[in-house]
Formats: structure tokens, C-alpha cells, sequence
């Protein structure tokens, strides 16, 4: 059996609705939708001079990471509703719990991918710019996630409910 095509999006068919997520069903279908986003986001960076795609497969794999793991899959969010907070959350607590090795070169690459796909979702109006730039200014904090990271792998005996309650999920 062939397998179907690559699909890309009309991002000018998508809402805010097309991406809630009230049950398993909801969330199987936004995942797919997903897919087809980071995949229409991919080949709308790949146009733009000056871009390898290898690089732009690097953060489309970020992004990728954050959406589909954190986002739909652990969260059951709305990607479309992401603010800093859970960027924070994100990348300040459960990346580094749910990681054998959490580091900086690896964050640093998840991090840079939403900071890019954000920018490209408020150009198509499918967020404001406002909650883009939040976004990028949470992704931006890369001292204080590499301090995160720091502390998780210093923490002794019960060290542990105060690192978690610092960033709570």
C-alpha cells in the first residue's frame, strides 16, 4: 500500500476551534493537524533565501517536540493558545524531568524552533503578535533554563519538592 502524500495546511482555513482538544478522538486529530502545520511551516521556511534545510528541519523538530509531547499529548492544550507561561513551564520543569540527560544544546534547539514557529503563526493571523512576542521573550530566558538544569542535577534528599514548586506544572 502507498503512503498518502505529505499534506501542508490553508492556514487560512484554520481557527483557534480547529486545535481544542475535549477528548482522545480531538487529540488524535489535532496531532495530525499538527503534523500538516509543522510540515506547511517547514516548506515556507525552506522558500526563504538563505535557509538550508537542514536547519529548518532542526527547528521544525523543536517545535515539533514541544507541540506534540508537551502541548497535545501531556498538556491536551490548544497549541494556538500557548502563552510564556508554558514555555516556562516547558522548558523549566518537565523537558528536564522527563529527559534522561536534560542539556542546554538540546533545549536550546526545542527553544529556538518555537521561537521561530510562533513569528510565523501570528504572520498567517492565527495569533496575535502580542502573544508571539511572549512567547519569544519566554524562549529567550536560556540563563535562567540552563540555572534550571543546574539546580535539578545538584538537588539532594528531599531537594526536590522545592525545585518542582519553583515551576510548577
Amino acid at each position: 500500500m502507498a503512503e498518502a502524500s505529505p499534506k501542508t495546511l490553508d492556514l487560512n482555513n484554520l481557527s483557534q476551534k480547529t486545535f481544542n482538544i475535549s477528548n482522545l478522538d480531538d487529540e488524535i486529530r489535532v496531532d495530525r493537524l499538527c503534523v500538516d502545520l509543522l510540515r506547511t511551516f517547514f516548506n515556507a521556511l525552506t522558500q526563504q533565501p538563505g535557509q538550508k534545510p537542514e536547519e529548518v528541519g532542526n527547528l521544525c523538530r523543536g517545535a515539533d517536540y514541544f507541540l506534540r509531547e508537551f502541548i497535545i499529548a501531556d498538556r491536551r492544550e490548544n497549541l494556538l493558545e500557548v502563552t510564556g507561561r508554558q514555555v516556562r513551564q516547558f522548558a523549566g520543569h518537565w523537558y528536564i524531568v522527563k529527559n534522561l540527560e536534560p542539556n542546554m544544546n538540546e533545549l536550546g534547539s526545542i527553544l529556538g524552533g518555537i521561537s521561530v514557529l510562533y513569528p510565523f503563526l501570528a504572520e498567517h493571523a492565527l495569533i496575535d503578535k502580542d502573544q508571539a512576542d511572549e512567547i519569544c521573550t519566554a524562549c529567550a530566558e536560556r540563563d535562567w533554563y540552563q540555572q534550571r538544569i543546574e539546580d535539578f542535577w545538584a538537588i539532594e534528599g528531599d531537594g526536590f519538592l522545592q525545585w518542582r514548586n519553583e515551576v510548577p506544572l
